[in-house]
């Protein structure tokens, strides 16, 4: 999701200052005091008067939104589907690589105009390719080329594990030419990054 704002955030007793970030699993705050709320374990979302209030087995929270605590909510009830996330539409030409997904498949055969797993479509504006460790990311100057002008390379990696880092990941779509914008999460165990051709290169 990625949202923050500056806010006033009241908790246990205490009242404090600070960043909220809303992320795609997890509400954070940083402040005199700090909050990791997990999405999952939210029992009430309301909204009203410019507050955000949350609750949830072990406390609440109002969080002091204005404006936005109507959009956090809806965000916290009705997330996103992956397939949202990742920009899949129904006009688009969509390849794939080295994902052994099935939902996967299924959804983008039934979302894209045009879908491919076995080899890369010309002009894609999506590619999705997977990479388990970091000698995996050698291919990624390859599928570069069959990607469009305004087009997304996705590349999708495990979370936390040694064999691969973020870092390598950001790194090799750079070498390919292209310019990393955001990352979500792709499933509880990977997560994706987005890359983009340069404006100049568009």
């Amino acid at each position: 999701m990625g949202s923050e704002q500056l806010c006033t955030v009241q908790s246990g007793g205490k009242t404090s200052r600070g960043k909220a970030l809303l992320e795609t699993s997890e509400v954070l705050f940083r402040g005199d005091f700090r909050l990791t709320i997990p999405l999952a374990s939210l029992q009430s979302v309301v909204a009203e008067n410019g507050e955000l209030r949350l609750t949830w087995p072990d406390g609440s929270a109002i969080f002091e939104l204005g404006d936005s605590a109507a959009r956090w909510a809806e965000k916290i009830l009705h997330p996103k589907s992956t397939i949202e996330k990742l920009g899949i539409k129904p006009d688009l030409r969509v390849s794939m690589l080295a994902i052994r997904d099935a939902d996967f498949v299924r959804d983008l055969r039934a979302s894209a105009k045009a879908f491919s797993n076995t080899k890369l479509l010309q002009d894609s504006d999506l590619i999705f390719t997977g990479a388990s460790e970091a000698s995996d990311l050698g291919e990624v100057s390859g599928v570069v080329p069959a990607l469009a002008k305004s087009g997304a390379l996705w590349i999708v990696y495990p979370k936390g594990k040694p064999e691969i880092k973020e870092l390598q990941v950001i790194e090799a779509g750079r070498a390919a030419g292209l310019v990393d914008v955001k990352v979500v999460k792709f499933s509880e165990t990977h997560a994706a990054l987005k890359f983009v051709w340069p404006k100049d290169k568009r």
